[in-house]
């Protein structure tokens, strides 16, 4: 090949990405799709600037544009979380954990946590962020039954214990932690209490799962593409005013524990999409998270009367966007692999007792980029029969693929997002 054809290459499996996508019914929980206006922001000139700092006050000239958008998108993400502070700069989620976790715990240092194999996120775990900071971590105990945090026997190991910090960080996130009690124990031995919503973040700005700025949690970070549907990046909010010298201190920590802790240039021209994000989520954010919960609830009832095991029944299966499947001992990416043959995206998770994260026994299912394309919760009867054809019926997989692309026609726009100058969103088109 010359170099041509390398590069056209490239092109083409990206374009057969997008011809699968389009295809499919894409329902990775940690995913979502940009609208036109987001995505437009990634092609401008801000892609591959940098802006070192902050505005008014950087490393490089040539900012002074960029200083309106960055100004913009923090006095959109205070508006949109109801909060005093915002920082837009990092460029992950996981970015903006490991960022507050070096402006508030040093090494060595105790921090209660969820079990990785209770739902919790990699970067609070001894393999991610939380350890590469060389963390004590502790974990809290576990209501199976509820899937949630045991409150009585967290509150007892932070009285017990006298963690530096109290963190609430899940990628399996059902149903609202309990944060009011886990961050008035935090606050009584001295500690901060620290909620990453980087999977309900845009349940959260909607007004439909929980508060946690208001109900006692120091700092919140997220992830700013996954219910909250703007580009790849995270944010770091707080509702701390900085009218004392130890709140000042306590902001100025977590600003530098972003810049220069864990960023450098922070992706100017992600950070013009999530403002963008911001701003749709301030006209739209309230009906797409009502519309992404209904129709997790609905698949996880229609799931459940196709005969699949559904976490959660008791408690109608999800007050969030995700769905947990338990499939069977070790089972987990048989069954991801099957379903990815037949035209279904989701991924392996580990649930409660699995002691091997690369051979769990469930699945985690989520409902964000359907509900954008616009299903509701008839289509989501319609996608349990299409696991229950896959992985109870045994159907075949090709025919399965077919009746999915066929089934995705009607579903091709984008909703919940501005469409002034646009021309609807074809999946095909995007390079």
């Amino acid at each position: 090949m010359n170099w041509y054809d390398e590069a056209n290459y490239i092109r083409k499996q990206a374009m057969k990405n997008n011809e699968f996508f389009a295809n499919s019914l894409p329902m990775i929980a940690s995913e979502n799709v940009l609208s036109p206006m987001c995505r437009e922001m990634l092609v401008t000139d801000f892609h591959g600037r940098y802006a070192e700092g902050t505005p008014g006050h950087r490393y490089y000239e040539g900012c002074r544009f960029f200083d309106n958008v960055e100004e913009k998108a923090m006095e959109l993400a205070k508006k949109l979380f109801n909060c005093s502070y915002a920082d837009v700069r990092p460029t992950a989620g996981t970015t903006a954990n490991i960022g507050v976790l070096k402006a508030l715990i040093k090494p060595g240092e105790t921090a209660t946590v969820l079990d990785l194999a209770n739902g919790a996120h990699i970067s609070f775990g001894k393999w991610g962020g939380a350890g590469v900071r060389g963390i004590n971590l502790i974990s809290y105990p576990f209501n199976d039954e509820e899937m949630n945090i045991d409150v009585d026997g967290a509150v007892k190991l932070i009285k017990k214990e006298k963690p530096k910090l109290a963190l609430n960080g899940r990628s399996v996130f059902l149903f609202p932690s309990p944060i009011k009690e886990i961050a008035e124990a935090a606050h009584d031995v001295g500690a901060y209490m620290v909620y990453d919503a980087a999977h309900v973040l845009g349940l959260i700005a909607g007004g439909q799962f929980q508060d946690p700025l208001h109900e006692g949690a120091d700092v919140m970070n997220g992830s700013t593409h996954k219910t909250l549907p703007g580009p790849q990046g995270g944010m770091v909010l707080s509702d701390h005013k900085g009218d004392t010298d130890e709140d000042k201190s306590f902001l100025r920590k977590l600003s530098f524990g972003i810049f220069p802790g864990v960023t450098s240039s922070y992706h100017l021209h992600h950070v013009a999409a999530k403002a963008i994000a911001y701003a749709e989520h301030l006209e739209f954010g309230e009906a797409y998270a009502k519309q992404t919960i209904k129709n997790a609830q609905a698949f996880g009832q229609s799931l459940c009367e196709q005969g699949f095991n559904v976490f959660g029944e008791k408690l109608g299966f999800t007050k969030s966007h995700q769905i947990l499947l338990a499939i069977g001992p070790g089972k987990g990416k048989e069954a991801s692999k099957k379903l990815e043959d037949a035209g279904i995206v989701t991924n392996m998770n580990t649930i409660p007792g699995d002691k091997d994260p690369m051979n769990p026994s469930g699945l985690r299912l989520g409902t964000p980029e359907l509900t954008r394309i616009g299903m509701k919760e008839k289509e989501m009867e319609d996608v349990a029969e299409f696991y229950a054809r896959a992985l109870l019926k045994n159907d075949d997989t090709k025919k399965i693929k077919a009746d999915v692309k066929e089934f995705r026609k009607d579903f091709q726009e984008l909703h919940y997002c501005f469409k002034e100058g646009f021309r609807g969103y074809d999946f095909h088109k995007l390079i």
